[in-house]
């Protein structure tokens, strides 16, 4: 089977130029297959709030009104989707951006009301890849936006990170897939306040121990819970790591 590296690209690496120009010069560098899924939730937020929208956070993950879905769409469909394909375009590779609801790439439910309200929040249920796979065959690099939808014309907000997990793990019965998150920092740290603290491997009981102690916590969390979920699902590798290191592959490597 042919390789295919997955990134999956948030916070201030996507959302500031220098970070994000410096993250596709390194993505050029991958051989192979390639796919990009992106966050934005910076950018969402200083939208939401210049239009008066206030954003509601419950451990790190947005709470999603009928409002906020409507300034996610524009912004995670439209601003940083189409600023990452344009940039994809101008060092020679060709792209293109896709949601959720494109060639109906992943559908999802309206996640139910237990403790918290999430409001227009996706839970996956399904990823169809056949149309994707053709791109991918034909060179293309899909840039994928954290958008779902729910066969009935509804849009849903979706973590990012579970978007990545879940095409990495569909593709993985057709391509031998790599799948990087890629973030501020040089991987999962031992000690948050020491940037050189590198955990290079992690397995799960570990990763229960750190989360216990709170070494490792709020986003880290699901973003680990998804890598090693794909990991057990046929993805060839799952690496936590900075833009500068997804062409060397260094980082954390969860084993």
């Amino acid at each position: 089977m042919d390789r295919l590296t997955i990134i999956k690209v948030g916070g201030k690496v996507v959302e500031e130029s220098e970070s994000l120009n410096a993250l596709l010069d390194q993505f050029k560098k991958i051989s192979g297959n390639k796919l990009l899924v992106h966050g934005g939730g910076r950018t969402a937020t200083l939208i939401a709030k210049n239009l008066g929208i206030e954003t509601e956070m419950v451990d790190g993950r947005r709470i999603t009104s009928a409002e906020m879905l409507e300034v996610v769409t524009m912004v995670y469909g439209g601003l940083v989707n189409k600023k990452i394909v344009a940039a994809l375009q101008a060092r020679g590779m060709n792209a293109v951006g896709l949601t959720g609801a494109d060639f109906n790439l992943i559908e999802a439910h309206k996640r139910p009301v237990k403790e918290v309200d999430y409001g227009f929040v996706g839970d996956v249920d399904d990823v169809n890849v056949s149309e994707l796979r053709l791109l991918i065959d034909e060179n293309v690099v899909p840039v994928v936006a954290p958008l779902t939808h729910d066969g009935k014309g509804q849009i849903l907000n979706t973590n990012a990170d579970t978007i990545a997990a879940e095409l990495a793990t569909e593709l993985a019965n057709y391509y031998n897939v790599y799948l990087f998150y890629c973030f501020e920092k040089k991987g999962v740290l031992s000690n948050p306040e020491d940037d050189h603290s590198v955990i290079y491997e992690l397995d799960k009981q570990n990763f229960a121990q750190y989360a216990q102690s709170g070494v490792i916590s709020e986003g880290m969390i699901p973003k680990l819970d998804n890598g090693f979920r794909a990991k057990q699902k046929g993805v060839r590798e799952v690496l936590i790591t900075n833009a500068e290191n997804i062409s060397s592959g260094r980082g954390t490597r969860l084993i």
